[in-house]
């Protein structure tokens, strides 16, 4: 682990890797009085200083903290049911080998962090995968695409762009406004894949 600043308020903790993220991450959600808030990424978390936090001493606490045991273990679990007919499914299958709608519902997957767009989740499981991404990524997702890319799955909340192997849809609704909290998942969310007919 390294930490440096980031600015005047914050400092960057540099980790392993998205499984380090996910564990440090809920291992600090316990709180320290000078953390306003945290944003995890792949490989770091930024740590954002209240404006009476003593850098320092935050730094300290963020080594002496251990980490948490978040991927595949018990907890709240959402289900998110599947309909895994996405046009990459038997590419997927055909290059790994694997039995994709088989390993995908198979274990628990933790969301590590969110970005790309509002509600979309970086989902890791206890079972990595290493899946390509499209050689040609395609000008529209539709909303609900279940997909895979490197190690990581997750369900496209609105209509975008997209290179990652698309293996099923949902009717999840992944970003909703109009609930208090408009995404579904967050950062800890721990998420089943059901597979589900038309």
């Amino acid at each position: 682990m390294r930490i440096a600043p980031a600015g005047d308020r914050a400092l960057l903790v540099d980790l392993d890797d998205v499984r380090a993220v996910a564990a440090h991450h809920a291992g600090w959600s316990g709180g320290h009085p000078g953390i306003a808030e945290m944003i995890p990424a792949a490989a770091t978390v930024l740590v954002i200083l209240t404006e009476d936090a003593e850098p320092a001493r935050v730094s300290a606490w963020l080594r002496e903290t251990p980490p948490a045991e978040v991927l595949g273990h018990s907890g709240d679990t959402i289900t998110i049911d599947v309909r895994y007919d996405g046009p990459d499914l038997d590419d997927v299958c055909a290059t790994t080998g694997l039995d994709i709608v088989a390993v995908h519902t198979g274990q628990v997957w933790t969301a590590a962090f969110c970005g790309f767009s509002p509600g979309f989740a970086y989902l890791v499981g206890s079972d990595p995968l290493s899946i390509p991404r499209r050689a040609d990524p395609r000008t529209s997702v539709p909303a609900g695409s279940v997909a895979l890319a490197g190690e990581y799955t997750g369900v496209y909340p609105t209509s975008s762009p997209g290179g990652w192997q698309i293996i099923g849809n949902t009717d999840a609704a992944l970003w909703d406004v109009d609930r208090d909290d408009p995404a579904l998942l967050a950062p800890g969310t721990r998420v089943q894949f059901r597979a589900v007919s038309s």
